[in-house]
């Protein structure tokens, strides 16, 4: 019968010598018997704990005069690292830091399994395992064949460095040999981040024809590192690829970067720069920057990294308060395009601004000041238009700006809710380079609204509430303000965000003119089980028509056309977006359908885009597009995705990709196959494949996946 309770504190100065003075280890057991002088022999449910250290056996004999534990299992011997040994027999020495564990298996972070039939302890530091197995995947009875295992001569785990050297190694998949590496060194699975080879991956484009991706992981220190990875392709493809991370007390930064030479562009060198950063720097404010460098106009997309076609260089500054924000920033711009030319386009900008939002005492309500100072600069200096966009090709702009606006609320009788709005704006221009309009002009602009609003509300007995509200807003605004050349307000949205706004042009240089009247009818169901739905419907009606925006924004004219939304959320993940902008005779001008639906299984990502062609705001065509995004778990261990990208103009798809993964608790499989259907005088269509696997258990890549069942 165990004897509970039964603890001995034995003196490690008394058994093991005047090396451990001091210290002492703690023995728990059944029954603990001492034969002669210097042997201890510990029986039933033995547990030694020392320095971090756990045993746990069946039985324990301590020869005092060899220091030395002779231990009969199965038995477990843990450390304050969370290292695993199991074991049948074992021959350690007393402080459990030297010796022989037979029959053992070594987990480390609960997660890889080395096994082997005899595994050696060298001074508290170092595993040496003979012929051995090492896996992360789950092995059972219906399963005995882990999905990858690596097969040594033997392995070496050093728990200082927390590394594992590995010789003549051998890598299996589903107990198939597929690799050999006389010398293999890897991280064990408590290191994140260790200067190594990482998981390689196959990339093959129709352009670049078969390549590899070797990345090799240098670690600098412990807030920086830098990634080194060769590309080669068949198609005589030669690539560099680098990224440089860095993390300091008050922020990040990080380039990555490529230099290629290929086929594609023969006896050049291609590369391209891609850098952020952010930064908390005195008095509240952050320094941010980003820039984007590339040799040539098809270089991103030959090489699928992204499809970008205008590039955002930019350093800014700025603090955002409460009622505060202050901003200064310094952009490049740099057009990929093949119909713009970068020297006629505005490459280079810069503005700084200062807003303030306040409470009048004397007029109560709440008001708003900015104060802007923008330039922007054209590399070219032509002073007339050579390309016909309305726009001298030199042109460049600096500009003072002055903005006030307020507004107050009432409620009236009747539960009506009544508000006073105001703007006033002021603007110095000083245009160069430019033979139709240079100089310095001056503009002033203001307008005065009133607008109410009448809530009709009910709450059913389920809880359910409704919302009617028709809204009126009636706007003066003066019929002219100077001609002032429009560059930053040409792109006009008509939506329910901005159905009440004083102006619906986006920038500075464009002021919407004349009275007019904002009408509207809005809707809002809200359910307590989780869902809600909201309608808007919308007219603008002006007294005179100034011919300021075009017939694809739905605007112009006297009476504008009509705009309608819908809003609906589901409580069982279905989000839908809808936007109409229709004349009176049903002909769409504008549409806009977007529906998400998440599931626990799926999701699914879809909108589509309508508007008419519009040179003013450089659309030569109609635009007709639809985009899927769409995911589906097959099990607890696949997942496919798909998205496209088709436009009915041309009647084609513009892009298409499928990616299929695989995740288990020791595996993650990656495979990508896209295309991209659209060319170009430069560019011609392509298609993509990637593969790319990790082996979990190294380097702090955890699980990601459920494991694999185990029947029977």
């Amino acid at each position: 019968m165990r004897v509970l309770g039964l603890i001995f504190t034995v003196v490690m100065t008394l058994i093991t010598g005047p090396l451990y003075a001091q210290e002492t280890a703690t023995l728990v057991a059944d029954s603990v018997q001492i034969a002669g002088d210097d042997t201890l022999v510990a029986q039933g449910s033995v547990e030694i704990f020392h320095k971090g250290n756990r045993l746990k056996a069946n039985k324990i004999t301590y020869i005092r005069a060899e220091d030395r534990l002779i231990i009969e299992g199965p038995l477990v011997l843990t450390d304050d690292a969370g290292t695993l040994i199991i074991a049948d027999q074992a021959d350690l020495s007393a402080d459990l830091t030297e010796g022989v564990l037979r029959s053992a298996r070594l987990v480390l972070n609960q997660q890889l399994q080395l096994t082997a039939a005899e595994i050696m302890r060298v001074g508290g530091r170092y595993s040496s395992l003979g012929r051995s197995v090492v896996s992360s995947c789950k092995v059972c009875a219906s399963n005995p064949t882990p999905l990858w295992e690596i097969r040594a001569r033997r392995i070496v785990h050093d728990e200082f460095e927390r590394q594992i050297y590995f010789d003549h190694a051998q890598l299996r998949v589903l107990g198939v040999p597929v690799f050999y590496i006389p010398h293999l060194r890897l991280p064990d699975p408590t290191l994140d981040r260790a200067t190594g080879f990482l998981a390689p991956s196959i990339r093959t484009t129709s352009d670049l024809g078969f390549g590899v991706e070797i990345p090799y992981f240098i670690r600098i220190g412990d807030n920086r590192d830098l990634t080194v990875t060769p590309f080669l392709s068949t198609a005589s493809g030669r690539t560099l690829q680098l990224r440089y991370r860095e993390a300091r007390s008050n922020g990040r930064f990080e380039f990555e970067g490529a230099v290629s030479r290929d086929e594609l562009v023969e006896d050049e060198t291609r590369f391209y720069l891609d850098g952020f950063g952010a930064f908390e720097v005195q008095r509240g404010f952050k320094l941010s920057f980003a820039i984007q460098v590339v040799s040539d106009d098809d270089y991103l997309l030959d090489y699928d990294i992204s499809e970008e076609d205008r590039l955002d260089s930019r350093i800014e500054l700025s603090r955002t308060r409460r009622n505060e924000h202050i901003s200064a920033r310094l952009i490049s711009f740099k057009s990929l395009r093949s119909d713009e030319v970068n020297s006629n386009l505005p490459s280079f900008v810069g503005d700084v601004t200062w807003q303030r939002r306040f409470s009048p005492a004397l007029i109560g309500g709440e008001g708003g000041f900015q104060l802007q100072a923008h330039s922007h600069f054209r590399s070219s200096n032509t002073s007339s238009d050579s390309d016909g966009d309305g726009i001298s090709d030199g042109r460049d702009t600096s500009r003072l700006s002055v903005d006030a606006d307020w507004r107050r609320n009432w409620i009236l009788p009747g539960g009506v809710l009544a508000a006073v709005l105001a703007e006033v704006d002021g603007d110095v221009y000083s245009i160069e380079e430019d033979d139709a309009e240079q100089g310095t002009f001056s503009r002033a602009h203001g307008a005065v609204a009133v607008e109410f609003r009448w809530p009709w509300t009910r709450s059913g007995a389920s809880g359910v509430g409704h919302v009617i509200e028709p809204v009126a807003q009636f706007v003066w605004a003066p019929r002219s303000a100077g001609s002032i050349p429009n560059e930053d307000s040409v792109l006009v949205e008509f939506d329910e965000g901005n159905l009440f706004s004083l102006s619906r042009f986006s920038g500075a240089d464009g002021v919407e003119l004349g009275p007019r009247a904002n009408l509207g009818l809005m809707y809002r169901r809200v359910d307590p089980m989780g869902w809600s739905l909201g309608l808007a419907l919308g007219q603008v009606i002006r007294v005179d028509d100034f011919g300021q925006f075009s017939s694809s924004t739905g605007l112009q004219g006297s009476e504008s056309d009509w705009l309608a939304a819908i809003q609906l959320t589901t409580g069982n993940g279905i989000d839908l977006t809808n936007r109409l902008v229709f004349d009176d005779s049903l002909s769409i001008t504008k549409a806009e359908f977007r529906v998400n639906l998440e599931q626990e299984k799926y999701n699914v990502a879809s909108s589509f885009i309508m508007m008419k062609a519009d040179a003013s705001e450089s659309r030569d065509d109609d635009v007709s597009e639809l985009t899927f995004d769409g995911s589906y778990r097959f099990g607890s261990n696949w997942q496919g995705s798909f998205a496209a990208r088709y436009d009915f103009e041309t009647d084609r798809a513009a892009r298409a990709g499928l990616n299929l993964a695989y995740s288990t608790e020791c595996l993650k499989l990656n495979m990508s196959l896209s295309r991209r259907f659209t060319s170009t005088s430069s560019l011609n269509a392509s298609t993509s494949f990637g593969l790319s696997v990790d082996l979990l258990g190294f380097g702090g890549k955890g699980s990601t996946g459920k494991a694999r069942s185990c029947n029977g």
